[in-house]
């Protein structure tokens, strides 16, 4: 199945780029899919192992599942004050 992540700031910074379409097997999690982002090095290595997550604009836990087609954001944290 074919998947599309999105990156925002940091990660963005990171991933040197805003999306990235991702092939998974068939019932992968959302970290299945951080897991395999993270394994394609360079910046993206640098992602956390558990960041926050969406699916399809839905705030969602790391185990998941995803379907073809869905869109996970992988969201930095927020710092204010």
């Amino acid at each position: 199945m074919r998947i599309r992540l999105l990156f925002f700031a940091l990660y963005r910074d990171f991933a040197g780029r805003d999306q990235l379409d991702l092939q998974l097997e068939a019932g992968a999690s959302a970290a299945d899919a951080v897991a395999a982002v993270r394994a394609l090095g360079g910046g993206l290595a640098r992602l956390p192992d558990r960041p926050v997550v969406a699916v399809n604009r839905e705030y969602a836990l790391l185990d998941s599942s995803l379907a073809d087609g869905d869109e996970l954001a992988l969201l930095p944290p927020v710092a204010g004050g």
